[in-house]
C-alpha cells in the first residue's frame, strides 16, 4: 500500500525489518526447542540468539544471487552470528514454509490487533452518535424517495450494529489465521518432532495446524480477507450516507471542513465530502483481494507458491487499507454536522406524503377495504405532486369526489411523525449496551 494510506503502526507490521525479526524469532525459539530436546548443541542457542536480525538491505543483496528468500535471510543472518558455526543448527529440520506460514501467523495477529482496536473505537463512536440523535426526525428514503419519517438516530444504530458484527467477524478470522506449522517437507514431520511444534507454537501466540501438507491450507487467510471486505465494506455504507446527505439538494449531512481546508482548486464555494468519497473507493480494493487469496487454497499436491505472490501484495494492502478506512470513517462520524433544521425542512419538501402509509391504515381501520382505501390515497398522493397541494387537502378533495366523508382526527392521528418513531426505544435500548 502507497504510503499515503499506510498508518505507522499497521505499516510496521508489514515492513521487510519486522518480517525479518519476527522470522529470527522463530527460528531461535525452534532452536532453544531442539537444544533443550536434545537434537543440537545447547552452546548453538546463546550466539544465535545474539546475533542482529539482518537488514532487509542485506538480504536483497544475497537474494539477488538465490533467488530464494528464506536462504537469503539464513545467509545474511548467520553473516550477523559470532561464531558463525553456531549458525549451522538454524532452521534444523524445517522447510521454508515452516517459517514462512508460521511467521505470517504473527503478522496476521498483530494486525488483527489492530483493526480490531479501531473497529471498538468505530462501534463506540457510531453507537454515542446514534444515542446523541435518538430523538433527531428525518425522511426515511426507499429506492432514493422519501418513504416515511424516521430517525436519524435510527439509521445510526444499523451502521452501529453493522460495524460490530463486523468487528467480531475479524475476532474469529483472527483466530482462524493464528495457526502456524513447524512439519518439515510435505508436512509429514519427518525431519523434525511434533513435540517441537507443540513447544513453539504457544510461544508465538499461535496454535499448531490440524495437519500441514508442508503449507497451510488458505481456508482461514481467506476468511480473514473476507472479514476484512465486510468491514471496509461497512464503513463504504456509513461514507455512501453521508455522500448523499452532503448533496445540495439534500444539504442534511456535512464532513467536518477545517479551517484552511479547501474544496476545490476551480471553485472556491465547494465543500466536498473527500473523506467518504476515499472511503468508497479504498474499499473497492479491500473487495478486489478477496477472490486472488481465496484462489490460494487449491495448490498442487503438498505445495506450490502460486498463493505466495498474491499474499505479498493483498494481505499488507488489505489490513493497510482497513486500518486505514476504520481511522477515516471514526474520524467522519465523530465530526460529522447533522443539521437537524435541513432535516426538519426536508420532512415538508412533500408536502405531506410522508403520511400515506398511516392514511392507509386509519381509513382501512375507519371501515374501507384496503383496495378502496389505497385506490383514495393513491389518488390523492398524485394529485399532491402533480399539484403540489398539501396531501391532507388532497384527502378531503378525494373523499368528496367519492362521496367519503373522511374522518378529521384520524388524519390527525396519522400526521403526527412522532407515532412512526415512537416504538424504537427498545433499538436504543440495546443499543446503549452494545460495546
Amino acid at each position: 500500500m502507497i504510503e499515503r494510506y499506510t498508518l505507522p503502526e499497521m505499516g510496521r507490521v508489514w515492513s521487510e525489518a519486522h518480517k525479518y525479526e519476527l522470522w529470527c524469532r522463530v527460528e531461535t525459539l525452534v532452536l532453544e526447542a531442539h537444544a533443550k530436546a536434545g537434537t543440537v548443541p545447547a552452546d548453538s542457542v546463546e550466539p544465535v540468539r545474539n546475533a542482529q536480525p539482518p537488514t532487509p538491505e542485506a538480504v536483497a543483496e544475497i537474494e539477488a544471487v538465490t533467488e530464494h528468500d528464506v536462504i537469503a535471510f539464513l545467509t545474511a543472518w548467520a553473516d550477523n552470528t559470532e561464531p558463525r558455526s553456531a549458525a549451522a543448527y538454524v532452521h534444523f529440520g524445517m522447510t521454508s514454509s515452516d517459517l514462512l506460514d508460521t511467521a505470517l501467523a504473527v503478522q496476521l495477529a498483530e494486525a488483527s490487533d489492530i483493526i480490531l482496536a479501531k473497529a471498538d473505537r468505530l462501534v463506540a463512536v457510531l453507537r454515542d452518535h446514534a444515542l446523541a440523535h435518538k430523538s433527531t426526525l428525518r425522511s426515511g428514503r426507499t429506492h432514493g424517495i422519501h418513504a416515511e419519517p424516521d430517525l436519524w438516530g435510527h439509521r445510526v444504530a444499523d451502521f452501529a450494529f453493522a460495524a460490530a458484527r463486523s468487528r467480531d467477524r475479524i475476532r474469529r478470522a483472527k483466530e482462524a489465521v493464528a495457526v502456524g506449522t513447524l512439519s518439515g517437507p510435505v508436512g509429514s514431520y519427518s525431519n523434525i518432532d511434533p513435540a517441537i511444534e507443540a513447544e513453539v507454537m504457544p510461544a508465538l501466540g499461535l496454535r499448531p495446524a490440524d495437519v500441514a501438507t508442508q503449507v497451510v491450507i488458505r481456508d482461514g487467510i481467506s476468511e480473514w480477507v473476507s472479514a476484512l471486505a465486510i468491514l471496509a465494506t461497512v464503513c463504504e455504507a456509513i461514507a455512501t450516507e453521508v455522500r448523499h446527505g452532503q448533496r445540495t439538494e439534500v444539504r442534511e449531512l456535512w464532513e467536518p471542513f477545517r479551517k484552511g481546508q479547501k474544496g476545490s482548486s476551480a471553485m472556491p464555494h465547494k465543500k466536498n465530502p473527500i473523506r467518504s468519497e476515499r472511503i468508497c473507493g479504498m474499499a473497492r480494493v479491500v473487495r478486489s483481494y478477496v477472490t486472488p487469496v481465496t484462489e490460494g487454497i487449491p495448490l498442487w499436491h503438498e505445495r506450490d507458491i502460486s498463493h505466495s505472490s498474491v499474499e505479498r501484495i493483498a494481505l499488507p494492502d488489505a489490513s493497510i487499507a482497513t486500518d486505514y478506512l476504520l481511522h477515516l470513517t471514526a474520524g467522519l462520524v465523530e465530526g460529522l454536522v447533522v443539521d437537524t433544521d435541513r432535516m426538519s425542512e426536508n420532512m415538508n419538501v412533500t408536502n405531506g406524503l410522508l403520511y400515506s402509509s398511516a392514511v392507509l391504515l386509519e381509513l382501512v381501520s375507519s371501515g374501507l377495504s384496503r383496495e378502496d382505501a389505497y385506490a383514495l390515497v393513491q389518488a390523492a398522493a398524485m394529485e399532491t405532486w402533480d399539484k403540489k397541494t398539501p396531501f391532507r387537502e388532497s384527502l378531503l378533495t378525494q373523499g368528496k369526489k367519492k362521496s367519503m366523508d373522511l374522518d378529521e382526527a384520524a388524519l390527525d392521528r396519522a400526521f403526527h411523525a412522532e407515532t412512526y418513531v415512537s416504538r424504537l426505544g427498545p433499538v436504543f435500548d440495546r443499543l446503549a449496551r452494545l460495546a
